[in-house]
């Protein structure tokens, strides 16, 4: 009981900090493979994945009633994404992780970089007018996240929210709320996995996801009230962490 409750703090605030900017994975991944040791990791993973779509979903939905998502977009890049994660599953064996960590490092240095230097980014939503184009780029960045979420993972929702800037002109915020379904489905495409696979806690699952509900909620209503600004400062904050993990994994 003292290990679900301690998960359960760390459900809150990764549901908190993933609504907002994404990167929930940082907290609540660790803090299952510290406290239940003995378990195997797809079962931890497994786990994690029920806790943060239920958040997820939350967000989204909060999101949703408030702000203006723009599907044109975000639907092809969510169900790229959620055919994509698949195939990245499918080949995880084949890419040794000590592969991918030193370039995900970089292109996280890239972005704190370029989020840095550029004082407007993601500071105003003047977003592009949605044609084929767009859509055939949604498809793509939903493609490549998708794969890489189910490849490694970490940073996935991080990486979705600067490339909707990058390329739709959006603000952090509208960002981060349709960077929300699109990892929704992600996160379904996994669990497509590992529960009929048997890679599921419940009895830890569940407390978590109600936890992890009650952070998303609280983080989305942080991000809509505090605005771009904040949730551009919480950004950076995080790739900074991921940047510090991912280099410290990989330089000692």
């Amino acid at each position: 009981m003292t290990e679900i409750l301690l998960l359960c703090l760390f459900a809150f605030f990764a549901g908190l900090i993933d609504a907002a900017v994404g990167g929930g994975g940082l907290i609540q991944i660790p803090a299952l493979f510290n406290l239940m040791p003995t378990t195997a990791p797809a079962t931890l993973f497994g786990t994690n994945k029920v806790a943060a779509v239920s958040g997820t979903m939350f967000a989204a939905r909060s999101y949703f009633k408030r702000v203006k998502i723009p599907w044109a977009l975000v639907l092809p890049a969510a169900a790229s994404a959620f055919l994509m994660a698949f195939a990245g599953a499918a080949t995880v064996s084949m890419v040794p992780k000590s592969v991918l960590k030193p370039v995900v490092f970089f292109l996280l240095v890239v972005i704190a970089v370029y989020t840095l230097w550029k004082k407007d980014f993601g500071k105003l939503h003047k977003p592009v007018v949605i044609g084929s184009k767009e859509k055939m780029v949604a498809v793509l960045i939903g493609g490549a996240i998708g794969f890489y979420d189910g490849l490694f993972g970490p940073g996935t929702g991080s990486f979705l929210i600067f490339l909707f800037i990058r390329f739709f002109a959006f603000d952090f915020l509208h960002a981060s709320a349709a960077s929300k379904f699109v990892n929704i489905a992600t996160n379904v495409a996994a669990l497509a996995f590992f529960v009929p696979s048997g890679f599921v806690l419940w009895q830890v699952a569940l407390p978590m996801a109600a936890a992890n509900i009650v952070g998303a909620v609280s983080g989305t209503w942080l991000a809509m009230h505090k605005g771009a600004g904040f949730v551009r400062v919480l950004f950076l904050v995080l790739v900074t962490l991921l940047i510090m993990k991912l280099g410290y994994e990989i330089f000692f």
